[in-house]
């Protein structure tokens, strides 16, 4: 088995409290069933919208790593799948893709230290 991270982007954000509560039950419903099948390494958190980003070169900061408000990294997830492409099927159960947005799914480099 090999690990996967999960990195969540885009979506509409929810309109009301009901919705979000419904929505929130989804995620917590598809990450109780990652977790029952030994898929789940670390559930993550979701990360605020704003951040910084340092530039290589002179070392710039500058406000928000992102181009467009759909390539915002919304939150992470670590899985444990056979392959790369395990982890991709399961990601399609993710709810963020009925929220129009997307699941990025990469490899976690293993580095003997």
């Amino acid at each position: 088995m090999a690990e996967f991270a999960y990195l969540y982007r885009g979506g509409q954000r929810p309109s009301s409290p009901e919705q979000s509560q419904q929505i929130m039950q989804k995620w917590v419903a598809w990450m109780k069933e990652l977790g029952e099948k030994g898929h789940m390494v670390d559930r993550g958190q979701p990360l605020e919208q704003s951040g910084k980003l340092v530039k290589a070169g002179n070392r710039s900061v500058t406000d928000g790593p992102f181009a467009e408000a759909k390539d915002v990294v919304g939150g992470f997830t670590l899985i444990r799948a056979k392959d790369i492409a395990e982890a991709a099927e399961l990601a399609k159960g993710c709810p963020i893709l009925e929220r129009g947005g997307d699941v990025e799914v990469r490899p976690i480099m293993q580095m003997n230290m």
